[in-house]
């Protein structure tokens, strides 16, 4: 590791010196891409300086304790144990920064929420979860733009939502999101009190681009029609809704929020995009190893991955056996201790198997 971690180190001061040459900064794109790779590297090398610091202030205190000042010694065995303390946390760092990185995790990603059994319940559970998820977006100032939605009918929520959250980091966070959310509650128009449960499917997809995914035309029908729902007369009188449908995988996208065809079409092609990346990726991860699999997820969207009991304010998260009863803070936003505690039990999951293919 710490061979490694000097390579690393030496790297990143060529980095620096490239940096401020001349002729690289004189071609945008090169300087860009090696700022980007300063960037990547800059927490890793600050936490192994800091650890290399450490570790030479125990051997200061090492040997400082061969001497006779007596009260120097009390003041060093006092000090000792706080620095080994730190020393066994930046090694621990390290380790988890020397993890080979989730190439998507800075990405956009696609929010696909779909109401599953239950009915209006659990169009309107769809819609919870929506809201649910644009006020965490709201807290990193991510940008969140409807791409498609389905109404769920009178009482509210929605059958359907796809929206584009734009933001550093946006996959990262979320991508342990996907799989089934139930709810357990009493809905609005249960006369009895008695709890239904329902269930919502979500998918979160990063965004690809247009380079990694190739796709042919001639693989494509396109169909235009008559928009629906919200948007006004002058939306219900033109075709501007699009509906693409790749012919190689079945897939269908549909859009129809945007007045302009060409808009729909843009925001179309970009959902189908991530769905093909996302068949790619799934495909490749059953073909590299199982233990990926497991790292992120099977990518089976009939997983149940978490319950929001409303009776007792309770959610519980499955795979981590996590449960928190603040049910109300979290559907206003207040996600992100249980998005720590999935990112910490991934990253040890990975560890272990790094561990394990060493041996």
């Amino acid at each position: 590791m710490f061979t490694k971690l000097k390579e690393i180190e030496l790297r990143y001061k060529e980095l620096e010196r490239l940096l401020s040459d001349a002729d690289v900064v004189g071609k945008p794109s090169l300087y860009q891409r090696y700022a980007k790779e300063h960037s990547d590297l800059q927490e890793l090398v600050e936490t192994h300086r800091q650890y290399e610091k450490v570790k030479e202030h125990i051997v200061e205190d090492q040997k400082l304790l061969k001497e006779n000042d007596e009260e120097l010694k009390e003041i060093i065995k006092e000090e000792l144990p706080a620095l080994r303390e730190s020393l066994a946390g930046l090694e621990e760092q390290l380790t988890f920064l020397l993890l080979p990185k989730d190439p998507n995790d800075e990405r956009n990603v696609f929010l696909e929420i779909r109401a599953g059994t239950g009915g209006d319940e659990a169009g309107l559970f769809a819609g919870d979860l929506f809201r649910m998820y644009a006020r965490y977006a709201e807290l990193f100032r991510w940008q969140v733009e409807i791409i498609s939605s389905s109404p769920a009918g009178g009482m509210g929520g929605f059958k359907e939502i796809i929206a584009l959250v734009e933001g550093k980091g946006a996959y990262s966070k979320l991508k342990y999101e996907s799989g089934v959310h139930r709810v357990q509650r009493v809905p609005v128009t249960e006369a009895q009190g008695r709890i239904h449960t329902s269930a919502v499917t979500v998918a979160v997809l990063p965004e690809a681009e247009d380079v990694e995914v190739n796709i042919n035309p001639n693989d494509l029908r396109i169909d235009v029609y008559h928009s629906s729902g919200h948007g006004g007369q002058s939306v219900n009188t033109t075709d501007s809704a699009v509906r693409i449908t790749h012919l190689l995988t079945g897939l269908v996208v549909t859009c129809q929020d945007e007045k302009s065809q060409l808009k729909n079409k843009a925001k179309a092609m970009k959902v189908l995009r991530a769905r093909l990346l996302d068949i790619m990726v799934t495909k490749q991860n059953t073909e590299i190893s199982e233990t990926r699999k497991s790292q992120v997820g099977s990518g089976d969207r009939s997983e149940r991955i978490r319950t929001y009991n409303f009776p007792q304010g309770r959610i519980t998260d499955h795979r981590i056996g996590l449960t928190l009863y603040n049910l109300e803070n979290f559907l206003n936003g207040d996600i992100q201790p249980v998005i720590d505690a999935l990112t910490t039990h991934y990253q040890a999951e990975a560890l272990k198997q790094s561990a394990n293919a060493k041996v």
